[in-house]
């Protein structure tokens, strides 16, 4: 996963819709995927989780590798 909108980060975003941190995860990012997950977790209790859903997806999708 090289760039931006690259197929691999498609994946990654669709993976983090269907659960927050996994796209995150997929791209080996360990600890940032374990914060969105029980972020998210946490913010269903309160019915705001949504926004971390929606945070986690973009994020998987938007991630470019330091050079």
């Amino acid at each position: 996963m090289t760039n931006q909108g690259t197929t691999g980060n498609v994946i990654a975003a669709l993976c983090s819709f269907v659960l927050p941190g996994l796209g995150q995860l997929v791209q080996g990012r360990l600890l940032k995927a374990v914060v969105l997950f029980v972020l998210s977790g946490v913010l269903w209790v309160f019915a705001l989780g949504w926004i971390i859903h929606v945070w986690a997806t973009i994020d998987a999708a938007v991630w470019r590798p330091r050079s």
